[in-house]
């Protein structure tokens, strides 16, 4: 893609002065960058401008655009960070920063879930950024898409790296900000690399399924045409298919055995309105015998990262297994896009809501976890130690949702212990914990919780944290809250004596050996 089919693609969504500032971000970029050249032999441009298309693609306000077209001038030319404040304003240039401060973050790191000592100040780095602005990030997700695409140019060790890598971050980081078409883009690439021959196998597999499922969901789909236009429901329906990496983690659980997958290939269904989806869903338990172990209401209690949808598998007369999604409109732009689809530019006229000062404020609850981010940065910096676990858990493992007993949401990763919940909710909370009563009943300090379940802390004020505690909290932010109680009851070392204490000892046995 070159300038003139970026600017006709970015016409019908941004005002005037926003494709005349895109225009000149594409011509100093290409300046920039003219003595660069792509793996592949090309003029570098092509990579940022092709970062800016999807990002056009994916709804993003004008600033994100720009500082897609120019995120790599400051790394990689002599443009500073003032030129394009000057030029295209401090939010392009704050962006355009903090994608430098996560591509250097990553130069420094071998593995940003295993990361040793000497690369804290680096993951600090990248934990601020993300912190700060979530459209870094999904500026980073653009560019590592585009990356996957061309990667064929690169080494084979190059390619095993940069797959892993996505596979295991990128990926996951796009599933969290509910983008789940990125997702599955970024995973279906990097394992087409990491795995061909699985991959060719289970294209050739699904390719020849899918001959047979088409025609046999044909008049599944007739049938359910016929019931909701009964109805007068207004509707769409199509077929998903499902991925090949999704296959690949699917057919792990169950054993190989790929006529125990039901959902290969679905129905989806999409409505305008919540009410429309479960009349939807009963007019379907009424054509067919639904599965009860595989209805699921995520409408009611969405997944983690915001995902919305209702869930079915039945079997019809004819003892054909088919599960179904139905969702309203909205929800499946979300699904589709995530976090991404909040940010369109009708929504950011005249509005600062998601610039750096503001962003965190305004993330729904599935995105509490970003706003935990930066508090993790200034403790790195600060010298503390978090281990990886810590690292893996909190910000790249599965989440849950808990409530409150009045209702209110709480978002923790999965695996999360009561405590977990005391001290996020308040650290007084936390600290004069006594017990739990999970959906009513008492609940061990050692059990983790569970998505939905309804949360209520026992307090009393006599009662004081205890250092078995420990072992009994999951998440940073609860233990850093538990050890600076701890030590302020003079229950354990502070961080920097307890160092100390082990660099002597270090230093001893050494000595002694």
């Amino acid at each position: 893609m070159n300038k003139r089919e970026l600017l006709k693609k970015a016409e019908p969504h941004y005002g005037e002065d926003d494709l005349l500032e895109l225009e000149h971000a594409v011509d100093l970029a290409a300046d920039a960058h003219k003595d660069q050249k792509r793996k592949s032999g090309e003029p570098y441009i092509i990579h940022p401008v092709a970062v800016a298309s999807t990002l056009i693609d994916w709804g993003m306000d004008i600033d994100t655009i720009l500082a897609g077209v120019l995120h790599d001038t400051v790394e990689d030319t002599d443009v500073t960070l003032e030129t394009i404040a000057a030029q295209f304003g401090e939010d392009a240039a704050f962006l355009v920063d903090g994608v430098t401060k996560v591509s250097q973050a990553r130069a420094g790191m071998q593995d940003l879930t295993e990361y040793l000592p000497q690369t804290k100040d680096n993951l600090s780095k990248l934990l601020i950024a993300v912190g700060q602005d979530v459209r870094v990030v999904i500026i980073k997700l653009a560019d590592r898409l585009h990356n996957l695409q061309t990667l064929q140019h690169m080494p084979a060790d190059k390619q095993t790296k940069i797959a892993r890598e996505s596979l295991e971050v990128f990926a996951p980081m796009a599933d969290r900000l509910g983008m789940g078409r990125v997702r599955m883009q970024i995973e279906e690439l990097a394992f087409s690399y990491l795995d061909p021959k699985e991959y060719k196998k289970l294209q050739n597999t699904i390719r020849k399924r899918l001959g047979k499922s088409t025609r046999k969901l044909a008049s599944v789909r007739d049938e359910v045409d016929a019931a909701l236009k009964n109805q007068k429901i207004s509707y769409e329906i199509n077929g998903r298919v499902k991925s090949i990496y999704s296959l690949y983690k699917k057919l792990q659980k169950v054993n190989g055995n790929i006529d125990d997958i039901y959902d290969l290939m679905a129905l989806r269904i999409i409505v305008e309105t919540k009410e429309d989806c479960y009349r939807v869903l009963g007019l379907l338990h009424g054509l067919y015998q639904p599965m009860i172990n595989r209805i699921k209401d995520y409408i009611a209690i969405p997944k983690p990262n915001g995902y919305q949808s209702l869930h079915t598998t039945v079997i019809t007369p004819a003892k054909q297994i088919v599960e179904f999604q139905i969702r309203t409109y909205e929800m499946h732009e979300y699904a589709e896009r995530g976090l991404a689809a909040s940010f369109h530019y009708h929504e950011q006229k005249g509005s600062k809501e998601y610039t750096r000062k503001k962003s965190s404020a305004v993330l729904p609850a599935h995105m509490q976890w970003m706003t935990q981010l930066q508090e993790i940065a200034s403790r790195l910096r600060s010298g503390e130690d978090i281990s990886s676990d810590q690292l893996n858990v909190d910000l790249f493992g599965d989440r849950i949702f808990v409530y409150s007993p009045k209702g209110d949401i709480y978002n923790l990763p999965e695996g999360a212990l009561p405590l977990d919940f005391a001290y996020l909710v308040h650290s007084d909370i936390g600290k004069h914990a006594y017990g739990f009563r999970v959906n009513g009943s008492i609940h061990p300090f050692d059990k983790p919780l569970q998505n939905g379940d309804v949360v209520e802390v026992i307090t009393r004020k006599t009662s004081t944290p205890r250092k078995a505690w420990i072992d009994q909290v999951t998440t940073t932010h609860a233990r850093t809250k538990l050890r600076s109680q701890l030590r302020q009851l003079g229950m354990i070392e502070s961080i920097s004596n307890a160092a100390s204490i082990i660099r002597q000892k270090a230093i001893r046995k050494k000595a002694q050996s």
